[in-house]
């Protein structure tokens, strides 16, 4: 522990000394230093006999660490980040403890399991997979008896063997520079001097189609987009998306689980045939999503019937969707007309997947800014700072069903006069057209107050311009709130009562003014030495948002849901099952297991205590991964979410409406179920059922994996169910 005090003196000693007198003001990133994360270790065992090993620890965000041998060595080692440790063991197997240290001296810890064995590695089992999402990328998983570690030889020529190497029984991944078969071998070691070997010829793969779909263009009115190809949009009827203008280029329409892309292969120019000519004075953007595994660029021209044809080329990058966004000022700029546009043209080599190509425009009655934060690194607000209050990013201290966002602003009032937190917009607001409701959401734990003063939240407007008199300008609202819990607090600027200070006694209306662009969150009024603490979250500048309606219906699975049951008919249902496919999609330690094992009608399903409203919320969604290898029989894989009525008990089945949608295997995916805009499918048992926006009797959630009416098995592994 001594040595990790040193190493965080000397540091801030450099610190110190490199920093200016306004620099050395301010430490507070300390505070915003994170504990350490994934730590681990790799061994490696010399093959002599000798039990030598060395062990090199790492972790996200640490400076040091404690390794505890494990052999009953007293005295931790310490080793700075990046270097390693050696031990010498007897035979044996141990768990080794890696304590991780940050800066601050914050510790997180992990044990793994080293064998320590002078036989020969037994019953070297290996699996060889060529990654589902990762273009020419191998995932390698070695076991064996009496083994530490193993290394990859990938049987490229020319290339230093072996390329990597890894734990025993862990997975690591090498990415090949060419497809094509090569003779791997992988060879186990341990403390003997023999070693054990497998090889086999391998072949390397390719991706040449993407595996997902760009991601869907956000919702827009109508006015606001022209749309040319798009699910998401009503498109210009009539397009040509593959005339003949003499072109090399192959064109063959792809369908990506229902979703419609162009590919176009051996491209060197391409057009397209809008279906009628348009005036895109009135629009901003040009959109497009492409994807390639073999282009470098693509140029992309757009051809005026009076001025001719200008081109913006775009990099792309490979094996992922490249979203590309062009301001149509880089036309205009070039002499460009796009008062009548009437054509497309893609020039490049290769082969490209194109999606999503549209032209839209700023919302209508929308003026800027458009401010948010969620706290998480998405906002667009510069700063909120603190006026005799604490203004801190910190851990959701409740995260719970109404809130389950990971980071929060902390609002500590300790008894400042005229505690507060605040912003400066980089522009005036424009309160009119709409654009005059700000809302947050916000927690104020009773613990925390002391006085007596009303528990409320009010949100000021100000004029930054007169910097220390900005108080002077301004105008507020104040609305009460409840205490223990997390609720979305709005502030409407034209329908809610609002106060003026009228320190000159001539403040206009809000709606009118247009010299506000500071806001002032204050809880529990001013003037006061009371103390109080409050979590903010979510905090949006903009149109009214429409508010979540009971019921509410959440569940990831950690215990913070709204759904009281999962019930299993026929069918396993384990909602506190460890995520067995842990990862960068989806790394939430705990999902809900459904296991059908044979069951002719088998599913999962909950009931809520309220009716849904469909007309004003129509869509579940839900994060699943169904594994290939639980799968028998011939059905399609698809998943389907059906709504039932729980008044009829067994027979709730007779009232079903349903969605059906394909999934993809081995991957975690989110699907989503809209009973307005999808295709759903009554059952009408009864003859009557009508459209599910007009039903008001739908209170049972159905989920089932592969079709029903059969006895094959499926294993799904199901998180973040939401109805919003």
């Amino acid at each position: 522990m001594k040595n990790i005090q040193q190493i965080i003196k000397i540091f801030f000693l450099l610190l110190l000394v490199a920093c200016t007198e306004n620099d050395l003001r301010d430490v507070s990133f300390v505070n915003d230093i994170t504990a350490p994360a994934n730590v681990a270790a790799v061994y490696n065992i010399t093959q002599d006999n000798t039990g030598s090993v060395t062990i090199t620890p790492n972790a996200d965000g640490a400076v040091s660490f404690e390794i505890f041998f494990g052999d009953g060595t007293t005295a931790p080692a310490i080793v700075p980040q990046g270097e390693s440790a050696f031990h010498v063991y007897a035979e044996g197997t141990y768990q080794v403890k890696i304590v991780a240290v940050n800066l601050t001296g914050v510790k997180t810890e992990a044990t793994q399991q080293l064998i320590v064995s002078f036989k020969a590695p037994q019953n070297l089992v290996v699996v060889v997979e060529n990654d589902a999402a990762i273009s020419k990328q191998v995932n390698i998983t070695a076991n064996a008896d009496f083994a530490t570690f193993f290394e990859f030889n990938s049987g490229e020529t020319g290339v230093t063997q072996p390329v990597v190497s890894g734990n025993i029984g862990s997975t690591i991944s090498y990415t090949y520079q060419n497809a094509g078969t090569y003779d791997i071998m992988v060879e186990a070691k341990g403390g003997a001097i023999a070693t054990t070997k497998y090889e086999v010829s391998f072949e390397v793969t390719e991706i040449l189609a993407p595996i997902a779909s760009a991601a869907t263009p956000p919702f827009r009115n109508a006015v606001d987009v022209i749309s040319i190809f798009s699910d998401a949009y009503t498109d210009v009827a009539g397009s040509d998306f593959y005339p003949n203008w003499g072109q090399a280029t192959q064109y063959t329409p792809f369908d990506l689980n229902g979703d419609a892309i162009l590919q176009y292969s051996n491209l060197n120019y391409q057009g397209i045939n809008i279906g009628s000519t348009q005036d895109l004075t009135s629009m901003e953007f040009l959109r497009l999503d492409v994807w390639t595994a073999d282009a470098a660029d693509i140029d992309t021209y757009l051809i005026s019937v009076g001025s001719g044809e200008k081109f913006i080329k775009s990099t792309l990058t490979k094996d992922e969707w490249t979203s590309i966004e062009i301001p149509l000022s880089a036309f205009t700029d070039q002499g460009l007309s796009v008062a009548d546009i009437y054509q497309f043209k893609f020039v490049g080599s290769g082969t490209v997947f194109i999606d999503n190509i549209y032209f839209y425009k700023s919302p209508t009655g929308a003026s800027p800014p458009l401010l948010s934060d969620d706290f998480e690194g998405n906002g667009n607000i510069p700063a909120f700072t603190g006026d005799a209050a604490g203004a801190n990013v910190i851990d959701n201290p409740h995260i719970n069903a109404g809130n389950f966002s990971k980071k929060v602003l902390e609002y500590k009032d300790t008894g400042g006069q005229y505690a507060n937190v605040q912003f400066t917009s980089p522009n005036k607001f424009d309160l009119k057209n709409g654009q005059s409701v700000f809302s947050i959401n916000l927690y104020v734990p009773s613990s925390s107050i002391s006085g007596t003063q009303p528990n409320q939240v009010s949100l000021k407007l100000q004029n930054s311009d007169l910097g220390g008199n900005s108080w002077q300008t301004q105008t507020e609202i104040i609305k009460t709130i409840v205490l223990d819990q997390w609720q979305t607090v709005t502030f409407d600027f034209v329908t809610d009562n609002w106060i003026n200070l009228n320190n000159n006694g001539v403040d206009p209306a809000p709606v009118d003014r247009t010299d506000l662009d500071k806001v002032v969150i204050q809880l529990n009024s001013e003037n006061n030495n009371d103390t109080v603490t409050g979590y903010i979250d979510d905090f949006y500048y903009g149109l009214a948002q429409v508010q979540e309606m009971a019921p509410i219906v959440k569940d990831g699975f950690e215990g913070f849901g709204t759904i009281s049951a999962w019930v299993g008919d026929a069918a396993g249902a384990n909602a506190s099952f460890a995520n067995p496919f842990m990862n960068s999609d989806n790394n939430s330690p705990t999902v809900l297991e459904y296991t059908d094992t044979g069951g002719q009608y088998a599913n999962v399903n909950f009931t809520v205590a309220n009716k849904f409203n469909i007309a004003d919320k129509s869509v579940f969604s839900i994060m699943i991964y169904v594994p290939s290898s639980s799968i028998s029989g011939s059905q399609n894989n698809q998943v389907s979410l059906k709504l039932q009525n729980s008044d009829l008990g067994g027979n709730s089945w007779q009232t079903q409406t349903e969605i059906i949608k394909n999934i993809v295997l081995d991957q975690w995916q989110v699907i989503t179920f809209d009973f307005v805009n999808d295709n759903w499918i009554n059952l009408n048992n009864n003859g009557v059922d009508p459209a599910p926006i007009n039903r008001t009797d739908l209170d049972k959630v159905v989920i089932q994996v592969n079709g029903e009416n059969n006895n094959d098995t499926v294993t799904a592994y199901i998180d973040n169910v939401n109805y919003y």
